[in-house]
């Protein structure tokens, strides 16, 4: 009896293995433009890419920490400005070539060179030279002490690529993280699969598909449907308390470095005119767009900074609602226009803006809502400037450093704020650079340079046999080397 329950328990266990899965199925709202990390702005790109198919100096850990990727460890020299970079051996990309500090060279260059596509140069503007001393060690100087150079070359925009296949990065990208592409099919899912010759801890999840489900109705039947595995930043945000009370699935609620905006073009008239701007901001409730948009799921933030950050300043009294305030302000000013309200297509950015086109009509400025794709919005409100107003999310971490390019698409590039960011660049002491950041984010939020409405909540739900997916997101990322089915 004894060996015949044991011999029942040893069947039973190995059918449990048998039946323990090892592929996912991702549900994201938005298809990115391509799978190039290093030239697009759209985070849709890395969270595919970063940390799965390509890698960089460094990475940002699931706590928001930096940590140590294709670089063991790193030593500062100069006081900041020098860094020398000692990276891990018997490295190889996916299609089999060598990784060694020729590779580091060639991706910074190519990044800070003069006709570089990278959405985010200025990470890079400060490199002086980049040399490789040994197949395996790089020194990197910098133009002036930067305390927070180890944290730039973490962003997916400095992941670390070859000149041999950098021809094809966009549709067919080639790295060297724990998973290699498979397959695109445009307008349905990308595919990933293990790469067997990864030289870190070989993940349990082997095939990643990441579908692509805009429409909030059909993602919550997705999940319904179990036809998706995990959606880490779920769209039908309406639904989660329904989510909830099934067993089947794990509802999870955390932070993002998201600072969701009212963008106002500061070059176009009448939003060239401060007094306009405050106008708009004052007609803003802010909470009145969480609820409505989000649910209830968000923090209000008045300048562009996470709230959860040790130097966030909470400025949301400058902008506080008072339609009095507008109504006077419009007066001052005698501006009769309509002004365009560009929408991308996620579900806050399109029910947000029907809310706060209300919120101005109720105070005299009308708006004339125009709904884009993806791919159009970054062309023409990106990359292009033309747009009156938009609502978008930047998720990028610590950047408030884009109200000092000139080019940018709200256009504001003041020049105090630009020398504000020359000095956080060089400041090396953290009370220093807290006081920097302190007076940068005074600065644009009394400039009103845009309407900031707030702070995009991580609002997902997974399958609740599922571990390791990221709570929170300090970095755009859906991170699979950790995740992992537990029956």
């Amino acid at each position: 009896m004894i060996a015949r329950l044991g011999l029942s328990a040893a069947f039973a266990l190995i059918a449990g293995m048998a039946l323990a899965r090892d592929d996912i199925t991702i549900g994201m709202v938005l298809e990115p433009p391509n799978l190039d990390p290093t030239s697009g702005a759209a985070a849709a790109v890395d969270e595919i890419v970063y940390a799965n198919i390509f890698e960089g100096l460094t990475r940002i850990g699931p706590d928001g920490t930096v940590q140590p990727a294709l670089a063991e460890r790193w030593d500062i020299l100069d006081e900041g400005r020098s860094y020398v970079f000692h990276l891990r051996r018997d490295i190889a990309f996916h299609d089999g070539s060598p990784f060694d500090a020729d590779d580091v060279v060639f991706t910074l260059n190519r990044a800070r060179a003069e006709d570089s596509t990278s959405a985010q140069k200025q990470l890079f503007a400060g490199i002086e030279t980049v040399e490789s001393d040994g197949p395996h060690t790089v020194r990197i100087t910098l133009s002036a002490p930067d305390g927070g150079f180890p944290f730039n070359m973490a962003w997916g925009d400095a992941v670390i690529v070859s000149a041999d296949s950098i021809d094809q990065i966009a549709t067919h990208p080639i790295g060297t993280g724990p998973y290699r592409f498979e397959r695109w099919r445009q307008g349905d899912r990308v595919e990933l699969r293990a790469f067997d010759g990864y030289w870190g801890e070989p993940p349990q999840i082997r095939e990643a598909t990441f579908r692509f489900i805009p429409d909030p109705g059909a993602a919550f039947a997705a999940v319904m449907a179990q036809d998706v595995d995990a959606f880490p930043n779920f769209p039908a945000v309406e639904t989660l308390p329904q989510l909830e009370t099934d067993p089947r699935f794990r509802v999870i609620i955390g932070t993002t470095e998201g600072e969701t905006i009212l963008a106002m073009n500061n070059r176009r008239p009448p939003l060239d005119d401060i007094r306009m701007r405050r106008a708009i901001a004052h007609a803003v409730d802010r909470q009145e767009v969480i609820d409505g948009a989000m649910f209830g799921y968000g923090t209000p933030i008045g300048t562009h900074f996470a709230p959860h950050h040790p130097d966030y300043l909470d400025l949301t009294g400058l902008s506080a609602h008072d339609p009095q305030t507008t109504r006077d302000l419009l007066a001052e000013t005698g501006a009769d226009v309509t002004l365009r309200l560009a929408l991308p297509p996620p579900p806050y950015a399109r029910r947000g803006g029907e809310i706060i086109a209300a919120q101005l009509r109720a105070v005299g400025i009308q708006t004339r809502i125009v709904n884009m794709e993806w791919a159009q919005w970054l062309e023409t409100v990106f990359n292009g400037g033309d747009f009156d107003l938009t609502i978008i999310s930047h998720v990028e971490p610590m950047d408030i450093d884009i109200y000092a390019r000139d080019d940018y698409y709200f256009g504001y590039a003041r020049p105090e704020f630009v020398a504000l960011m020359d000095d956080l660049r060089g400041a090396v002491d953290a009370d220093a650079r807290s006081g920097l950041l302190h007076q940068a984010q005074e600065m644009i939020a009394r400039d009103y340079v845009n309407v900031w409405l707030f702070q995009l909540a991580k609002t997902g739900v997974a399958d609740a046999r599922l571990e390791g997916l990221w709570e929170n997101a300090p970095m755009p990322a859906n991170d699979l080397s950790a995740v992992r089915w537990t029956r």
